[in-house]
């Protein structure tokens, strides 16, 4: 088990600059929704921006302690786009 101020973690370390929300989806501590907003994801792919996502949280899904990991990533742009506050 995992927490989500721990899985947010992660990600910051790889991404410094990303803003994360964690929402724990089953309330076990193991399946995870992610919306991350990131200048990391400038001029990649969506699968490229998950892929960076992924790697930062890897060491726990390869361990289990993360069962499932649904994301949503954005760049800053598409986040104000999507109407979001930043």
């Amino acid at each position: 088990m995992i927490s989500p101020s721990q899985v947010e973690s992660m990600i910051k370390a790889a991404m410094p600059d990303a803003q994360v929300q964690i929402q724990d989806l089953t309330g076990g501590g193991d399946h995870y929704q992610a919306v991350v907003v990131s200048t990391a994801f400038e001029g990649k792919s969506l699968i490229q921006q998950h892929q960076l996502v992924y790697q930062a949280v890897n060491q726990a899904m390869a361990s289990e302690a993360i069962h499932a990991l649904s994301l949503k990533t954005y760049t800053p742009a598409s986040w104000a786009a999507a109407g979001q506050a930043t």
